[in-house]
This record gives structure tokens, sequence and C-alpha cells, in this order.
């Protein structure tokens, strides 16, 4: 999923770095410098939530999107549980890839 992705976003003009799940939210990778990061949250409870203000952490200046199979399709995107870990959208996985340019752009607007 995230090489597909990242193929979607450099498709559009973007500039994109993908980071392993694991240590992403460490400021090793430059996270000051993100405009956007996209992470996978399975739940708002326990690993979802935690995994969010670990990235929000590493990538205090960006803006983040959740991706999630459960809360994508129950949760709307600027739901009071998503807005409160600071997602700015939630986007159900599998998504398409318009669905996903979409927020991206409404998110962070167009690539420049």
């Amino acid at each position: 999923m995230r090489t597909l992705i990242c193929e979607w976003l450099l498709g559009e003009g973007y500039a994109v770095r993908a980071l392993p799940a694991q240590g992403l939210a460490t400021s090793s990778h430059g996270g000051s410098e993100a405009d956007l990061v996209i992470v996978d949250v399975p739940d708002l409870r326990g690993g979802g939530a935690d995994t969010v203000r670990a990235v929000r952490a590493g990538y205090p200046r960006a803006a983040l999107i959740g991706l999630s199979t459960r809360l994508g399709r129950s949760l709307h995107s600027d739901s009071n549980p998503a807005r409160a870990l600071g997602l700015r959208r939630l986007v159900a996985k599998p998504c398409a890839r318009g669905e996903l340019l979409q927020a991206v752009a409404d998110t962070i607007g167009a690539a420049h």
C-alpha cells in the first residue's frame, strides 16, 4: 500500500519520502520539514492513538491524514475523535486513487 500511495503522489508532482513504520515518528527523519504525513490508524484506542501521537510528536508542523480499514467507513473525516488526535482527514482503506489524492489536495493543496 505504501508503494502504491507513493506512486500516486509522485505521479501528481508531490515530493515523497517513504519511511518504514518502525521509527517513523523520530525526528532523525527530518520530520519538521514534512508538510504531510499519511499514517495507518487501525483504531482510535490503544495502538492507533499512540501511533498518531508519536507521529505528531515527530512531525509537529505536518498535517496528518489517517488511513484506516475500520474507522474510515464508520467515522467521517471531520469527526470529533479524528480531530482530537490531530488528523486533518480520515480516509477508509482500501481507497481509490482519486479519493486519496483529493484528501491530500484538500489538506495541503496541489503539488508545486
